[in-house]
Parts: structure tokens; C-alpha cells; sequence
């Protein structure tokens, strides 16, 4: 989830001090990519054998900055200069996810027993290997600390075969995992990943600079070129479930696995104790938690007074009038009945079920397979129930090697993240993420709405959302970095929800290619929709106006091209999505509902909860309609499980409003207290 970095350069390299200054600020930057909610960086003097670390809750250009790293880089530069002593440093760009941002501890590089560790992914059964190990005392938050704790142990212990052992002890670690451990005892780093997400730039003797991603690795390479230095320069990739040595003095890597290895074999006659220096850095502004668990800051029983706030109108809503056929009630928008009850939708629903044709599919796709290790599509990765079985098809059935692409920006729930995290690392693929700046990110969501909680208007609702329609651009960015065209969609016909452009004044599309296409005559409707209500609520005119208007953009204009969706070729079938990631990924549902559906959204509570209690459905009945009519299940299957599924979900809701900054109470009387459709 996170960005970890690294450059260790010898002194006779021949690089340039200005040229190692540029290069650490630039793959420090690209890093931020992936984690703007906390930064470390650590500068290792192997010379005077200390460690300076430079650690807290501001973005990696934040940090760069302060004197604490200005001051680092110069004294790591004179020494280099002086032929002293390599130049060495490592860092961190953090998407948090568990263990607060604003604690020191918990931020990156974790140091615990003088060993440092810089870590990307989850490790999602860190509370039961506390568990297993009770002799490994647990001191953070953060997961990432039972990585080192682990290590700590195997080297600690002076096993026979040390690399058995290391492999071993990574093993036990369920989720995601990139890593740079340095272990100053032995003089040595250590590298190693599940998934893939590591990379090296290097000449096999006089430097080694390391990412996330292959894109930044590139990046550093054309500058070296610019700069016409070695030409030997190599780009390689960790691949899953390999770890390696790396010893700085002689920039060598040794695969560990590969051949017996033991303790002293490891240790480096330059080994000595090394004392690690920590400066914290704090936020200047007012702090506030990135995550938030509902599970345990919340609960319906410790907050009645909250929970019964919510409404849940369902005898009244049961008694609204339904189409005969599937379960829309008289309060869709431009819904209408024919003389046997049936609706208009139903009349002009045109199945979009298919065939299993993955053969079809397989020829469609051949062209871009690479013969070799090499990535060749990209899986758009919200972390949902279908973009994860589209990710397992992709790699176990289609053959491809993918990477799983995650645009976080700020309401993909932790639990999402966990569940990336079990399938990427189970699947040894790689997962590229961009995280957005997720306090701004919240703070526009926040202001609109408040804004529109002053003159609420369904057809705004979707405003809400906007900020994560980049994913889209992004998508797109990633395929220009990485050179790889094809990218394949776990889009779900199912959930088109015409209702939300028809509160807009917008009348279905019955014809349309894509769930969120719109026609040009639509695209104008809507934006001259939303600018009549902006003009009408002055609120509107916020910080995020033009995050909002490049949503817009990009989710109608950004061209697809090379994109084909999984279900066009693959019948969809719930209790088929269903049991494999349950069984097969040990999937984590939502602790306030049952279905598997929309528990990663952070926003789907909320939202849904405004259209039921206001006009008496919510997506949840669209989504039951079109299995209706696709004959996926039956009318009274569907009126039993939109009950379930339309009660409100408590912690969802809770977590939403607080997580951006408004007051339970406040908002939930205030909907409550708008007009029923009904």
C-alpha cells in the first residue's frame, strides 16, 4: 500500500554529489504516489556506525524540507565525497492503515531492538502471530512491527540454516509484504516481497538504488543516461515470495533460499553495534486519525442514543407500489406501469447476462501476453467482491500476469485494504496504488455535504462520489508508465443505477454500451443540473469545485481504449463470486451486514441510507431488480433480501460522518426531516 525507497552508493562510483542529491529527492517524490499520510526517511553512517532517522505525519515533499533531512543529506554527502563512507539511505511514503500516524512509533522505518524496517502491504494476521510467539512482546500499533519482531527472533536464534529459517519465518505472514530490513548487527539489509511490488536499479558493484514500482526505476535510469554514467544499468524485479541479502560495502545481493546459509556467513567483519538517532517531526496543523475502525469505536449498543436515530420506514415503504415483475417501487424516477403492472425498465431491459466464452476472450487478449515474467495487463482493484474475481480469473484462468491497480483516495475502508492485501499477496501479484492527498480528499467530501445538507437534493447526491472517478485517469497513467495497453474490468452490468442521474432530470438510457456512459445531450443535462444548484446553494462553490469538475472529465471523457470487462465473457453468478473469496481468500466482511456487497466503500451506507428513508429504495433494490429480470433469482427473493440489505448500517454510517468530520447526530435528524417521496 505504502512507498519504499532506496539508494546506496559507493564512493567510487563516479556519480556526482549533485547528481545523488537530485536522484534521492526524485524517488523520494515518485514514492509519495502511493502514501501522502505520514513520511520517514533513515541515513545510515557506516563510518561512525549510527543511524539518522527523520520520521512523522506530514507527505514525503513535507518532509524533505525540514533541516532534520537537509542537514542528513549533507552530512551523508560530505562523507561520500571524502571517500569515507557510501552514501546510504532508505525511506517511506505511508498510506496508513493500522496504528495512528500521529503516534511517532508507528510511523516508517519501524525501529525496534536497534533493527529498522521499512514495509509496503498488510500483514492481516498480525494480532494471532502475537498470539503464536508470546516470548515477542508487542510494543505498536502498527503490523509492520511483527515483520521485524520475527526476523529479530530467526537471527537472534543463530539457526543452522539461517536463510531456511528467514524464508520460513516470512511464510507464516498472511496479506501483503514488501520489505528492506536493515539488522546493523550484521552489517546487512535484507530485501524480500509476496507480491512483487520491489524493484532494483543497480550495476552489481558500485550502487543499488530500489522502489515500489518499475516506472520509478525507469525514471532513474533516463536520468543516467541524460548524465551519460554507466551504462551498465539494470533493472530487475524481486519476484514474489524471493528475499534476498544486500551488503552495502560491497553492493553485492545473494538470494537467500538459493543456497545454505548461515549466521556466520552473514555477518560482515564491519559488523558492530550501530546507535539509531530519532527525530520526530509533528504536523504544524490540527491532527485527525486516517483510520478509523468501525468495529471498535463504534457500536450500536454503546451508542443507542445514536443508532436509534436512524430510521427504518420499510411497513411504509412496503405498501408503495411495485412493479410486477421486478421490485421497483412508484418512486423511481420516470418509472411508469403498463396495464399489467409492469414497468417501464423491465420493458426495455435487454439481458445482459453471457455465455462463459473465455476462449473468445483468451484470442481477444493474445496479442498483448508477453512470453515471459514481464506484467501485461492491469486490473482496475477496488478491493470489491468483483474486481477480486476478476483479478483471480486474470492470473489462474486467463494466464496473464497483472497488476492489480488501487486508486485510494480517501474512502476505501481499511477493511477493503486488508482484503487487497490477503488477495495480492495469496495471488504473488503485484498491486500499484495511488493514493490521493486523503485528508483533502475528505475535507472536499466534508464541505459538500454540509452544503448539501442546506438544501438537499437527491440529484446531488453523487457529488459525494466524485472524488473517486480519478481512478479512471489514473488507470490510464499507470498504462503510459508502464507500457502495458490491456486492461480488464470486474465491472458488473447488475449495478447500473439509472436512478441517480434521474433525480437530475436525466431519463434512462435504455441503450447504452457502458453502466456509466451518458450521452452527449445527457453529459450537458447533468452540468447544467448541477450548475443550477450550485447557483442556488452558494455552499457548493468550495475547495473541491474543481476536484469535482475534473471527476466529471475524467469518468465521461477519458477515452477506453484496449479495455475489455471480464463479465462480458463470463456469466456473472453471486454464490460463485461469493465462495471463492470466502473460501479462497478468507474474505473479511462488514461487521454490520451480511451481504458481500459494498462493505469496501466507505461512502455506500450513507448514501444509500438518504435514498431509502427519503424515496423508499436504494441501490441495493436496482441491483435485486436486474437479477430479477436476468432470472438470476425470483420477485419474492428479491423483495426478502432488499428488506435485509436496506437496514441501516449503523457503524458504516458512523464511520463516514466522523471520518470526515461531521456530526452524527445533526445529519441524520436533518435527513430524516426531509420530505418522504412516499
Amino acid at each position: 500500500m505504502c512507498g519504499i525507497f532506496g539508494l546506496f552508493v559507493k564512493p567510487e562510483s563516479g556519480i556526482a554529489d549533485r547528481d545523488i542529491r537530485k536522484l534521492t529527492s526524485k524517488l523520494a517524490l515518485m514514492s509519495e504516489s502511493r502514501g501522502k499520510d505520514s513520511s520517514g526517511m533513515a541515513f545510515v553512517d557506516h563510518l561512525d556506525k549510527k543511524v539518522e532517522v527523520t520520521k512523522g505525519d506530514i507527505r514525503i515533499r513535507k518532509l524533505l524540507t525540514t533541516s532534520e533531512v537537509k542537514s542528513s543529506i549533507s552530512d551523508s554527502l560530505e562523507r561520500y565525497k571524502s571517500n569515507k563512507c557510501s552514501f546510504s539511505v532508505f525511506g517511506h511514503a505511508r498510506l496508513v492503515t493500522n496504528g495512528s500516524q500521529l503516534q511517532t512509533e508507528n510511523n516508517q522505518p519501524v525501529i525496534k531492538n536497534g533493527n529498522l524496517l521499512i514495509h509496503n502491504g498488510i500483514v492481516v494476521n498480525a494480532d494471532s502471530l502475537w498470539e503464536k510467539f508470546p516470548d515477542m512482546k508487542r510494543e505498536f500499533k502498527i503490523d509492520s512491527e511483527v515483520i521485524l519482531s520475527l526476523l529479530d527472533s530467526t537471527i537472534s536464534q543463530n539457526p543452522v540454516d539461517l536463510g531456511k529459517a528467514i524464508k520460513e519465518s516470512l511464510s507464516q505472514l498472511e496479506g501483503t509484504y514488501s520489505i528492506m530490513a536493515f539488522f546493523p548487527g550484521i552489517d546487512k539489509f535484507l530485501f524480500a516481497t509476496n507480491n512483487g511490488s520491489l524493484y532494483f536499479l543497480s550495476d552489481n558493484r558500485n550502487y543499488l538504488f530500489f522502489g515500489s514500482e518499475i516506472h520509478y526505476m525507469q525514471e532513474l535510469s533516463a536520468i543516467f543516461r541524460k548524465g551519460k554514467l554507466d551504462d551498465m544499468v539494470l533493472i530487475s524485479k524481486v519476484n514474489p515470495n524471493q528475499a534476498f541479502w544486500f551488503d552495502p560495502f560491497t553492493m553485492e545481493l545473494k538470494e537467500i533460499g538459493v543456497e545454505r546459509s548461515q549466521l556466520n556467513e552473514a555477518k560482515s567483519e564491519n559488523s558492530h553495534s550501530y546507535s539509531v538517532h530519532v527525530s520526530p517531526i509533528k504536523n504544524p496543523g490540527p491532527g485527525s486519525e486516517i483510520v478509523i475502525e468501525p468495529e471498535i469505536n463504534f457500536n450500536r449498543n454503546k451508542e443507542k442514543h445514536l443508532f436509534d436515530l436512524l430510521e427504518n420506514q420499510s411497513e411504509r415503504i412496503e405498501n408503495l407500489k411495485r412493479c410486477t415483475k421486478c421490485i421497483l417501487p412508484e418512486t423511481f424516477p420516470f418509472i411508469s406501469f403498463d396495464h399489467e403492472g409492469v414497468c417501464n425498465y423491465c420493458r426495455n431491459y435487454k439481458p445482459k447476462s453471457r455465455k462463459k466464452n473465455l476462449d473468445g476472450l483468451r484470442q481477444l487478449i493474445e496479442p498483448y501476453r508477453k512470453n515471459s515474467s514481464k506484467s501485461d495487463c492491469i486490473v482496475p482493484f477496488s478491493g470489491g467482491r468483483d474486481s477480486t474475481f476478476a483479478l483471480h480469473l486474470v492470473k489462474k484462468e486467463l494466464g496473464l500476469n497483472p497488476i492489480a491497480f488501487t486508486y485510494d483516495w480517501g474512502m476505501v475502508t481499511d477493511l477493503a485494504r486488508r482484503n487487497i492485501s490477503r488477495v495480492c499477496g495469496k495471488l504473488g501479484v503485484e498491486n500499484v496504488v495511488v493514493a490521493a492527498d486523503i485528508q483533502w480528499k475528505r475535507r472536499n467530501i466534508r464541505k459538500n455535504v454540509e452544503a448539501w445538507l442546506r438544501k438537499p437534493a437527491l440529484g446531488m447526491i453523487p457529488l459525494f462520489m466524485a472524488g473517486d472517478k480519478y481512478f479512471f485517469y489514473y488507470t490510464d497513467r499507470l498504462k503510459k508508465q508502464t507500457g502495458i495497453d490491456l486492461n480488464i474490468w470486474g465491472v458488473n452490468h447488475l449495478e447500473n443505477t439509472d436512478f441517480k442521474t434521474g433525480f437530475a432530470g436525466l431519463k434512462p438510457e435504455f441503450e447504452k454500451e457502458r453502466i456509466f456512459s451518458l450521452s452527449v445531450t445527457n453529459q450537458l443535462k447533468l452540468f447544467g443540473f448541477i450548475g443550477k444548484e450550485m447557483l442556488s446553494n452558494p455552499a457548493y462553490f468550495n475547495q473541491s469545485v474543481l476536484d469535482s469538475l475534473g471527476s466529471f472529465a475524467v469518468r465521461y471523457v477519458t477515452p477506453k481504449r484496449d479495455y475489455f470487462q471480464l463479465f462480458d465473457y463470463y456469466p456473472w453468478n453471486e454464490d460463485e463470486v461469493n465462495n471463492l473469496i470466502l473460501s479462497e481468500y478468507n474474505w473479511e466482511k462488514s461487521p454490520d451486514t451480511d451481504s458481500t456487497w459494498r462493505i469496501g466503500d466507505g461512502t455506500a451506507g450513507f448514501y444509500n441510507y438518504i435514498y431509502y428513508t427519503v424515496a423508499g429504495f436504494s441501490e441495493v433494490d436496482t441491483f435485486r431488480s436486474n437479477q430479477i429480470r436476468e432470472g438470476m433469482i425470483s420477485r419474492e427473493i428479491g423483495l426478502n433480501l432488499v428488506k435485509a440489505e436496506n437496514v441501516p448500517r449503523f457503524e458504516t454510517i458512523r464511520w463516514y460522518l466522523e471520518i470526515i468530520g461531521i456530526d452524527f447526530q445533526e445529519a441524520i435528524k436533518k435527513i430524516n426531516a426531509i420530505p418522504k417521496l412516499y
